[in-house]
């Protein structure tokens, strides 16, 4: 059986005298599809130096009769696969390129004779044609960053965060103290830069720190990196992620905080053999020079002991709260299932207590699928 040599498409535009040479070719093949030729197309008056100015830019909330686009706008190419629709579009010495999301964000990417018509053509593409989110107390924004093919790239996104009067029940008395203090913190009350959740899965580390994202929102953003090993082994990922998104209106600049979960290799005492300089950057990020002058906050939940935590990383100064949040002690498991199951009759509670997760996996009486592996006898029998 033969192959068939992959079909290529060839985009030679002219060029400026005083630019260089400037030809591609893309090679087409079973993989490709409508949307990477308009992503090749888009690029073609950049490369033939006929438009050498390119701009970007990035839009959540979009309304769905918004045409992101001008009026004299000439459709070369869409394309439309029920999620994402693409649009190639040109005018007077600029050319657009539009990728327009079912979630409502849309990236747009324009070159143009000039900077300032590529500014002009992105300026008349956003006007009024977003829309601000619907207020609702019981959610809040957050950013999610990960470091893609096209360099680091960050997303907005609603979620669900809970009222911490609502989940203070769910921790123990000196924990949900502790959590109580950190949930009232306001900007002019940061002294350290570090905030550290440490203790055993299913505790519920990550349910205060989405309900912490909701009671600091008037201050602070909250950011979740998708890929921390990757944050701090890439100075450039890190530096656009620690610097890359102030906002020019200084009325509306906030502190953040960086959620980085389940960091056990970054801050475990073994770190600096494991990761390299992902430590040493870590602590220049929160009070090093790289932290200077830079409202950031770093909050990193471990499933590690405090004991095996890397000393630099909890001395004193540095951690704005360390808290280690475990299990409910039987009484406090007891009580929790009194308050929750009402009439219904609670399970056991074990000597050592219960966790969070175990508690609401008893109060939703819910039940796992499990299929446990036949046992030999040496002797060939069942056992």
């Amino acid at each position: 059986m033969t192959s068939t040599p992959p079909e290529r498409l060839r985009l030679v535009g002219r060029e400026e005298p005083a630019a260089p040479a400037l030809s591609w070719v893309m090679n087409l093949d079973d993989s490709d599809n409508p949307r990477d030729i308009i992503d090749a197309l888009a690029l073609t008056p950049y490369l033939n130096g006929e438009q050498p100015h390119a701009l970007s830019t990035e839009l959540e909330g979009v309304k769905p009769d918004a045409p992101l686009q001008p009026e004299d706008a000439r459709v070369l190419r869409t394309s439309d696969d029920g999620h994402t629709r693409a649009t190639l579009a040109a005018g007077e010495g600029w050319t657009l390129r539009v990728i327009r999301r079912s979630s409502g964000t849309a990236t747009l990417d324009v070159c143009a004779v000039t900077p300032e018509l590529a500014r002009t053509v992105l300026d008349v593409c956003g006007a009024d044609a977003t829309v601000e989110p619907e207020t609702d107390a019981a959610q809040v924004s957050m950013g999610f960053w990960h470091n893609g093919a096209h360099g680091p790239q960050r997303r907005e996104r609603v979620i669900a965060a809970p009222a911490w009067a609502e989940i203070d029940g769910n921790y123990a008395t000196e924990v949900g103290a502790a959590m109580r203090r950190m949930m009232a913190l306001r900007a002019e009350d940061v002294h350290g830069r570090l905030l550290l959740l440490h203790g055993p899965p299913g505790t519920g580390k990550t349910s205060a720190l989405r309900a912490l994202a909701r009671e600091w929102a008037e201050w602070c953003q909250v950011d979740c990196v998708l890929d921390p090993e990757l944050l701090f082994a890439h100075p450039g990922y890190l530096m656009e992620v620690a610097i890359g998104v102030d906002t020019y209106d200084e009325s509306k600049r906030r502190w953040r905080l960086l959620l980085l979960e389940d960091c056990d290799e970054l801050i475990r005492g073994s770190a600096k053999e494991s990761t390299g300089q992902g430590l040493s950057r870590l602590l220049n990020l929160t009070d090093g020079m790289l932290g200077q002058g830079r409202d950031v906050l770093v909050a990193i939940t471990t499933n590690e002991n405090l004991s095996r935590l890397h000393p630099a990383v909890v001395r004193p100064g540095r951690c704005l709260a360390q808290l280690e949040v475990g299990r409910l002690s039987a009484a406090e498991a007891t009580a929790w299932l009194a308050r929750e199951l009402g009439d219904r009759p609670a399970p056991p509670v074990p000597p050592e207590g219960m966790t969070l997760a175990e508690l609401i996996e008893a109060r939703e009486e819910r039940t796992r699928i499990e299929a446990r592996p036949i046992e030999f006898s040496t002797d060939g029998g069942y056992l």
